[in-house]
């Protein structure tokens, strides 16, 4: 084989392979904070952020956008609060609503998840823990620890489809 035999991989290719993965953000929107979690860099495991306590539109995009630039973040995947039915009610057409205007605004897809329980199982996972049952306390844990069992949920689901 020659000394200069390079696979037939362009030095081109070399760089497309050796792109850096882009994290994927979970939202768990409320109407006074948004919980928020982070991929690692390997897109591997869910770590929440300070939850983000809403001010106004223009506000709560300005700090997402920093976000999303901060953890070069290439998709987003936002709690979607469905009815035990299923069903989509009001709540899930102002989510559905809000993560249009994120798509429009921040240029990444956004993925609606499934999030019934979430909170839930937050408030669960916090008893378990034996944090404080006081209620100012828990807010923006709450929010944070829905956002990465959301979070968790949606890149299971996709690791188990093979996407």
């Amino acid at each position: 084989m020659p000394a200069n035999y390079n696979s037939g991989v362009s030095p081109s290719d070399n760089s497309a392979a050796e792109k850096k993965l882009r994290r994927v953000l979970a939202l768990d929107v409320g109407s006074r904070r948004i919980g928020l979690a982070v991929t690692d860099a390997l897109g591997i495991t869910a770590q929440g952020l300070d939850t983000l306590h809403r001010k106004n539109k223009r506000s709560d995009f300005a700090q997402l956008q920093r976000i999303v630039s901060m953890y070069d973040v290439g998709e987003i995947v936002m709690g979607n609060p469905l009815n035990m039915s299923g069903e989509a009610g009001t709540q899930a057409g102002k989510i559905s609503e809000f993560a249009e205007e994120l798509r429009a605004r921040l240029g990444v897809p956004v993925h609606l998840w499934d999030e019934r329980l979430t909170s839930a199982e937050a408030h669960r996972l916090l008893d378990e823990s034996g944090q404080s049952k006081d209620r100012m306390q828990r807010k923006g844990k709450v929010d944070r620890i829905a956002a990465v069992l959301i979070l968790q949920s949606f890149m299971q689901s996709r690791s188990s489809s093979g996407s």
